[in-house]
């Protein structure tokens, strides 16, 4: 969030069924997270969900990867693109998974993924990155 400027006065559209940490991320810059219902079926944020929550101060979208799957990333890219917003991965829960042959964590600017011992890909002990492909 930091690295793309996100702070004070901006907003983050986020899942409403996420953990904590995706709130705190934004949070912890200062911007304001905005809880977006889910698809009842998914559990996952939608392009619509998205679209029916941007306003002005919206900067960026927190899509979160849960259970091994990924939303609509068509619809989803497409919203943000329109919008202007940058596009942030929580694929903490979704190593490997697919979307139209493409990885969780290559869609936006930037993803993060967890190596809790608990997650689908776990260390001994906490552990993480975050990938990006933007210099």
């Amino acid at each position: 969030m930091a690295a793309l400027k996100v702070g004070p006065g901006d907003e983050v559209l986020v899942p409403a069924n996420t953990f904590v940490a995706t709130a705190e991320a934004v949070v912890s810059v200062g911007a304001t997270p905005v809880f977006i219902d889910v698809d009842p079926e998914t559990l996952l944020i939608t392009a619509q969900g998205m679209a029916a929550n941007i306003t002005p101060k919206t900067k960026a979208v927190m899509v979160v990867h849960l259970y091994g799957q990924i939303p609509d990333m068509d619809g989803i890219m497409a919203v943000a693109n329109a919008a202007g917003l940058h596009v942030i991965e929580d694929a903490a829960q979704a190593h490997g998974a697919t979307f139209n042959g493409r990885r969780a964590g290559s869609f936006g600017v930037a993803a993060s993924f967890s190596f809790y011992p608990g997650k689908n890909l776990g260390a001994l002990g906490d552990g993480g990155a975050v990938v990006t492909n933007d210099e």
